[in-house]
């Protein structure tokens, strides 16, 4: 005989139901929408169990916006059952703002001009917690962290959530008979924090930050791979690894890159889902963990004083046949035409790849970053570098065109929309470069807002995302660009004030 606290075959369907669903908890929102799998409700009764065991008093309950930054709620225990009955609201308006905070849509007027309903006046979304995702955070004393999926108040998706978007991407890409596999390599910067307190020039608004924290050096740069230089920042080094150990990220390595102060870690292959997913956490936990060794740590692409070495984010991608799991590239049709669309569709990408203004000023000549759109064999200059022939892990592509800012739902989706199309039509890639900073080849988007046009050019995304969701996008990315061309520089300060 079941126990009160749980469902009847009946209630259950006809079959065997792992919803271990207290009676009080029947009938929320996430159990009435039906937004949960048997794998997530199991994962909900290990996250209350654990949570008793340890003693947690908060939980974290996050989504990933448009720019790909973690925002949520912090909840109590009290207020445990309850949001993993009904979830947690948020205003909606937070899928609105550029990078500054600042709104680019009319929320409060009758249309928000957004081409969605559910917009207007600020309404509440329902952030939806994923307990397989959840975690203990060893840096934050008795708390849990879970990541959420958002949707509309009466239970339908809502069209913005980069989570939602990816899935369906590869829902589409299931369809055609391929999973996708995703490794991470991400590059950042780690400075010393020199200033302890926070200043009134610090604070801003939205549309107007204010000023960036003062920073010194960590490494002189210009020896890569140093091992002398990685181990003067070992303590910092052995907090990010236990940290990310903690929270089950699957590290591979900590490495000290070529610039100043440059580091990257690199993540174990995983399906892109979970890849996604890993990003996300990964970066939080280094931003966190830095800040609690007296560090900064920032996934900007080129920030003051990296002096010539950009951070990027090289994004592996393979194909398997969802039928037989076997590597799909192994085909060289497959693997030809799939990369035939990562190079059509890359100007359009870019906009997801390199989605700030700061991350173009990374494409430069002779700098392991591409700056115009070719592939190559094993060649670290090429926009896309197909490795692995002859190795245990198999042929895959590596797309060194992102920035480590870049948000990893839409950076892994417009890889999976690209990639796709060069499958439907067949795509041909041309033939590899060998010299790729001479070739004869198309160059990438040189700014925010060419790589802006090119996507919304694109009918290919529009046609995968829907219309709404790339008018959306563009938006938020032009009323960033124009606030950047709307600022008098430093450098302008200095070439023109007193010469003319």
């Amino acid at each position: 005989m079941p126990s009160v606290d749980e469902r009847t075959v009946a209630e259950g369907g006809g079959g065997w139901n792992a919803r271990p669903l207290l009676a009080a908890d029947r009938g929320g929102f996430i159990d009435r929408h039906g937004l949960w799998d048997q794998a997530q409700y199991a994962a909900a009764g290990q996250l209350r169990r654990v949570v008793d065991e340890l003693g947690l008093e908060m939980v974290r309950f996050s989504f990933a916006d448009q720019h790909g930054v973690l925002h949520g709620k912090t909840l109590t225990r009290a207020a445990l059952s309850a949001a993993l009955r009904s979830g947690v609201t948020a205003p909606s308006s937070l899928l609105l703002k550029d990078t500054s905070g600042r709104s680019a849509f009319g929320v409060f007027s009758a249309d928000t001009g957004v081409g969605v309903d559910g917009f207007a006046g600020a309404g509440d979304v329902v952030m939806v917690p994923d307990p397989s995702t959840f975690r203990v955070l060893p840096w934050a004393p008795r708390t849990g962290w879970v990541l959420c999926d958002l949707r509309f108040p009466d239970g339908s998706r809502v069209p913005f959530c980069g989570r939602t978007m990816l899935r369906a991407q590869l829902g589409r890409l299931a369809d055609a008979g391929y999973a996708m596999t995703v490794g991470v390599e991400l590059e950042f910067h780690v400075f010393r924090c020199d200033e302890t307190t926070m200043t009134p020039d610090r604070t801003g608004v939205p549309g107007a930050p204010g000023r960036a924290p003062r920073v010194g050096p960590v490494s002189t740069g210009s020896q890569l791979l140093l091992e002398d230089g990685l181990d003067r920042l070992d303590g910092l080094v052995q907090d990010l690894q236990r940290g990310l150990h903690a929270v089950d990220l699957p590290l591979r390595s900590v490495e000290l890159e070529f610039g100043p102060n440059q580091l990257e870690i690199t993540l174990q292959h995983a399906d892109a889902a979970r890849a996604a997913d890993d990003v996300v956490l990964a970066r939080s936990a280094v931003r966190q963990i830095a800040r609690r060794s007296g560090h900064h740590a920032t996934f900007m692409a080129r920030p003051a004083g990296a002096n010539g070495a950009s951070a990027g984010w090289h994004l592996h991608q393979s194909l398997r046949d969802v039928r037989t799991g076997e590597a799909a590239f192994d085909d060289p049709s497959v693997l030809r035409a799939y990369l035939g669309g990562l190079l059509a569709h890359a100007p359009g990408a870019a906009a997801f790849t390199m989605p700030t203004v700061n991350g173009y000023k990374r494409y430069r000549a002779f700098s392991l970053a591409p700056d115009r759109i070719c592939w190559g064999n094993d060649n670290k200059g090429a926009m896309v570098r197909v490795v692995g022939e002859a190795q245990d892990t198999g042929v895959r592509l590596e797309n060194r065109a992102g920035e480590p800012a870049a948000n990893p739902y839409l950076y892994i989706a417009s890889q999976v929309i690209s990639g796709l199309d060069g499958l439907r039509r067949g795509l041909d890639p041309g033939d590899p470069v060998t010299d790729p900073y001479a070739a004869d080849a198309p160059a990438l988007p040189g700014s925010l807002a060419g790589a802006v046009d090119a996507l919304v050019a694109d009918p290919v995304f529009a046609e995968a995302l829907g219309p709404e969701v790339v008018a959306w996008y563009a938006r938020l990315k032009r009323d960033e660009f124009a606030r950047y061309l709307a600022h008098v520089s430093d450098w302008e300060q200095r070439e023109y004030f007193d010469l003319f």
